[in-house]
């Protein structure tokens, strides 16, 4: 398995603790991860829950988990990327705080992992249009991707 996909970022995120809880600083304008900005949504999922796989044609995408876990795969399916037909899994969730940017192309997906629902923030480079969606699903299962959901649980 793939240890990156070309122009897939991650950013480590750093907890400020103290006794009256913590800070987290997730997403600043100076980071250069969105080129522009489209929509921001959230969606909460149950313990062993697997959304997978879609892609987009036109916007990227920039994951933070906000509460839980998750194991999110991602699969390079542009044609003419140097990554192209690589997979990558990372474990997302509060043990791991960071955003992670899913360039247009990239399918992506994720199992929630333990006991607790996962709560997900995603933002978008393009707001969501009903007539229109930039969202092409593909099986969990699709053999030409080959994942194998049940290693992790």
């Amino acid at each position: 398995m793939e240890r990156t996909i070309e122009g897939v970022r991650i950013k480590g995120l750093i907890r400020h603790c103290d006794e009256r809880g913590f800070f987290l600083e997730i997403l600043r304008d100076d980071d250069g991860l969105l080129s522009r900005f489209g929509q921001t949504s959230y969606t909460l999922s149950y313990p062993g829950v697997i959304k997978a796989f879609h892609w987009h044609r036109h916007q990227d995408d920039l994951w933070f988990v906000a509460h839980g876990d998750a194991l999110v795969v991602l699969y390079d399916r542009r044609e003419g990327s140097p990554t192209r037909g690589a997979l990558l899994e990372l474990v997302m969730g509060e043990q791991n705080p960071s955003l992670l940017l899913i360039p247009a192309g990239v399918a992506h997906g994720y199992k929630v992992l333990g006991e607790r629902p996962l709560g997900l923030f995603y933002h978008t480079t393009r707001s969501y249009d009903r007539d229109e969606p930039d969202e092409m699903r593909i099986p969990y299962d699709d053999p030409d991707i080959g994942y194998d959901w049940a290693k992790r649980s």
